[in-house]
Order: C-alpha cells, then structure tokens, then sequence
C-alpha cells in the first residue's frame, strides 16, 4: 500500500492527538509506528500510555523540553538535527509503516533545521511508509509537498479565560 504525507497545521488544539489518534488505528491493524517528538521532552500522558499499552509503537523525544517561550540554544539544535537525522534513517529503511514527526513545524519555526532538509528526507521515504507531521506554522513549501493538509483553528478556547492545562487532557 502507498503511503501518503500528512501535514497537521494551525493554531487550532489538536495536532497531536490527530496524529496519535490514527496511529492507534494503525497500531490496531497490526502496523508499526515510530513517533519522533521534536522540541518535547516532558513525559506527557500519551507517552506513559504508549509505554504501557501499545509496544508497538515506539516514541522518542529529540527535546530538552518546551522552548515555546524562549529561544532555543545549541543544545536543543542539536537534540532536533540528531532526531532528524536518526527519523531519516527510519523513514528510508522501511522497518516501520508510519512514521510521526510531532511538532516538526515548530522545529522548522525556531530554524533548528531547513524546510530543505526535512524535504530531502521525505523525498527519499520508503514508498509504503505513511508519514505524519504536526505542529504550526507548516512552511508553504512543505503544504505544497504534502499529500493531505489539516489546518487546525482555534475557534474557542478555555485557556482564553483562565484554564491551566489538565493531566490526560492537555498533557
């Protein structure tokens, strides 16, 4: 079977749990999944789920933790290009039926690699591998890349009005 590229994009909630959202239905059609987290590095509940319930996907973290409100250091450029040079070698191998680049968009927002790079990769996937990226602000040139785009928008929001983000729901 093809596989396809998605892009999950907006300012919108939601990304994420799309994304893990369809590899729980791959998971369940006996697929093999590998999720590549850029710039997180907290133990979100979806992490401690995936650890306890589905071995069949793997998930690894290529964050030192959330830079959303500063700007990254070297550390995390590093963590980021390391984590997209090691998804490159997974998504061109084939060993895995999808692959998830969680929050890729942000990693190319905060310039700790090139629109260019992640395309060259993609370029070179395994042609039955389905791959999957999140996170906003998705350049133009990787939605014209794409095969499927979502964009996610925020219509209303209770962090608007004073909510903080809740264990198994927004972490």
């Amino acid at each position: 079977m093809k596989g396809y590229i998605h892009v999950y994009t907006g300012n919108g909630k939601g990304k994420t749990t799309a994304a893990f959202g369809i590899a729980l239905r791959a998971a369940g059609a006996g697929k093999k999944i590998f999720i590549a987290q850029f710039v997180k590095g907290k133990i979100y509940s979806e992490v401690g789920a995936l650890d306890k319930f589905l071995p069949q996907i793997k998930l690894v973290q290529y964050g030192r933790g959330c830079f959303i409100v500063r700007e990254p250091v070297n550390d995390d450029i590093e963590a980021a290009r390391r984590g997209l040079a090691e998804t490159g070698k997974i998504i061109n191998e084939g060993n895995y039926d999808m692959v998830i680049l969680d929050e890729a968009c942000i990693a190319l927002y905060y310039n700790l690699f090139s629109t260019d790079e992640l395309i060259d990769i993609l370029k070179k996937k395994n042609e039955e591998c389905e791959i999957i990226i999140t996170g906003r602000y998705a350049p133009q040139e990787l939605i014209d890349y794409a095969d499927l785009v979502t964009e996610m928008k925020e219509v209303k929001h209770y962090y608007s009005s004073g909510v903080k983000a809740r264990e198994g729901i927004e972490y």
